[in-house]
């Protein structure tokens, strides 16, 4: 029979749950911060247009999740659970951060919404 250990799994479910919690406040930092995000992103001649082009943003990374799920679940299997982890934890922090230093439209044109959409994808 297979033992289990109390303080493995316990030290698995806390990892589990603070990458969930990480990527949820992106989510949630995302969403609620998308008016003022389509302000500096899109241009300012309609700010209804912006606004819907920030959430179709948003939603490309709930289109990118089965995508991750894919990857992340080949990268557990080949590597082990902890370099997954690992990983994705990372490939979320780094764009977030990557798109608080991004530069505005009016700096650099729809690259910067260019820039935003593939950010937000990885």
């Amino acid at each position: 029979m297979e033992t289990f250990d109390r303080a493995k799994i316990i030290k698995n479910s806390i990892g589990g749950i603070i990458g969930n919690i990480m990527e949820w406040y992106d989510f949630a930092v995302f969403g609620f911060l998308a008016p003022i995000i389509s302000k500096h992103f899109f241009p300012e001649e309609n700010h209804l247009t912006g606004l819907i082009m920030t959430y179709g943003i948003f939603a490309t990374g709930y289109m990118m999740r089965p995508l991750g799920g894919i990857f992340f679940g080949f990268v557990g299997d080949k590597f082990g659970r902890k370099k997954a982890l690992i990983l994705s934890i990372f490939m979320m922090a780094l764009p977030t951060i990557a798109i608080g230093i991004l530069p505005t439209y009016t700096q650099i044109g729809i690259y910067a919404a260019v820039l935003l959409v593939l950010l937000r994808m990885i």
